[in-house]
């Protein structure tokens, strides 16, 4: 599968897990969970979703292995900082080295994006497309 192909579809889960949520808060008046939602849906559902573009428009890259590990690792994060984040908001203090885990790797996977954005040219092969003849 291209990394394209599952950014966007791992985004679209967490958009329906972060709505999901955001309709619970709403019908049970309880916001107590803002965060969380907050955190799915930004990171899940526009920041992957946005990855998974920047995958579309650059071929070459959507379907090699760095591209693909880090929109999974992105999505492991992710849910990783979302669930220990409702788990401290849940009272549970013991949540909050996961939800330092899950910040820290996010953090290194977006330094592997940046990578993969700023990576030398040429260092991908086939990633350029030559313009088309006159």
């Amino acid at each position: 599968m291209k990394a394209s192909t599952f950014s966007f579809r791992a985004a679209v889960l967490l958009a329906v897990a972060g709505i999901s949520l955001g309709v619970y808060m709403g019908a049970s008046h309880d916001h107590t969970m803002r965060a969380v939602h907050a955190h799915i849906n930004l990171l899940g559902w526009v920041s992957l979703f946005l990855m998974g573009i920047f995958y579309k428009l650059h071929p070459a890259l959507d379907v090699g292995r760095a591209a693909k590990w880090q929109a999974a690792i992105w999505t492991f994060g992710t849910v990783v900082l979302a669930s220990a984040i409702a788990g401290i908001y849940a009272g549970y203090p013991a949540a909050e080295p996961f939800a330092a885990a899950g910040s820290l790797l996010l953090l290194a996977d977006l330094l592997l994006f940046a990578y993969l954005v700023f990576r030398p040219a040429g260092s991908t092969a086939g990633d350029r497309v030559a313009a088309p003849a006159e």
